[in-house]
């Protein structure tokens, strides 16, 4: 099977410069695995790579869709895997890097979503039971549908567990079972899956300075201008962090300071689930990242495992 490397890590642990030099080393390209990057004029708050970040290197699954279309992880599988064999065609190495890790895994397991059915009434009234009830109350309708899934999805992720309790009513058997079943088959290539980790006090000192120059570069009159453009709250591209919250300052619900605090807050706990999520991950082979390590020296260690496994690339 075809070698393909996948860079996992917290959101601001590094992943994106690191596969950048990685790619550089390796003749490599790079497909994204971020669920908020995929969207077109979402830049800042994304903290999408420009021109000058990515250097040449090209990136997939970047800008693909607009920030009203509905996305999904069974279209991202299907993406990925199409430009994964795109790369090797050209006799490139494919290098997935990103923090979702329901991308991740529908990639490394082979998982297909796209079985289930859609349901767009019972997602709005979910979501609406949402709102007028609390998250809690529908993350207790799934405990008592699968509590497998409960288990694996935090309690204020509307999202996932929407997902999983209109798979359980379409088809009266868990979204885990789902899962277990598309996983019978092993994937079609051979993941090399390295994680980034660091002392949690320096990761979330990065987090805070990278929402300080998410400010600093006009996160604001980014979202204004999405709103302008007609893209509005209710959107899934405009809950993702970050956006939401400035929404509410645009409404005058919130200060500046307020969101500030509140997006900061809200990506430390993101990046500790981010974690929790990754070391879960069967193989992967985790990387510290000190203060005092270089990517180059980062990068050595992906070439010397890579090497020491009997893998050529």
């Amino acid at each position: 099977m075809e070698p393909v490397i996948v860079i996992v890590g917290p959101t601001a642990s590094g992943k994106t410069s690191l596969s950048v030099e990685l790619a550089k080393k390796i003749n490599g390209e790079i497909i994204s695995a971020d669920s908020m990057q995929i969207y077109k004029y979402m830049d800042i708050g994304t903290a999408k790579p420009d021109a000058d970040e990515m250097a040449g290197i090209r990136h997939y699954l970047i800008d693909e869709i607009y920030p009203d279309e509905e996305f999904s992880v069974a279209k991202y599988r299907k993406l990925a895997q199409r430009y994964i064999n795109e790369i090797i065609e050209k006799g490139k190495h494919p290098v997935i890097t990103g923090g979702t890790g329901l991308y991740i895994n529908s990639l490394v397991y082979n998982i297909d979503f796209s079985e289930t059915t859609i349901d767009w009434e019972l997602r709005e009234q979910l979501k609406k039971q949402s709102e007028e009830n609390g998250n809690r109350y529908l993350y207790n309708q799934l405990l008592e549908m699968d509590p497998e899934a409960a288990k694996r999805i935090h309690e204020n992720d509307i999202k996932r567990i929407i997902r999983a309790i209109e798979v359980f009513k379409h088809t009266n058997k868990p979204i885990s079972l789902h899962r277990q079943n598309s996983r019978l088959e092993p994937p079609p290539y051979d993941y090399l899956i390295f994680g980034l980790r660091m002392e949690r006090a320096r990761l979330y000192e990065r987090i805070d300075k990278r929402v300080d120059i998410m400010f600093e570069r006009g996160l604001v009159n980014e979202v204004r201008k999405l709103k302008e453009m007609g893209y509005e709250k209710n959107f899934t591209a405009m809950q993702g962090l970050g956006y939401k919250e400035i929404f509410s300052f645009l409404r005058g619900e919130a200060t500046l300071d307020e969101v500030k605090y509140i997006i900061k807050r809200d990506t430390r706990h993101y990046a500790k689930r981010q974690l929790t999520w990754f070391k879960r991950l069967e193989n992967i082979r985790w990387l510290d990242m000190d203060e005092s390590t270089t990517n180059m020296e980062v990068v050595k260690n992906i070439q010397y495992y890579i090497a020491t496994s009997g893998i050529f690339l």
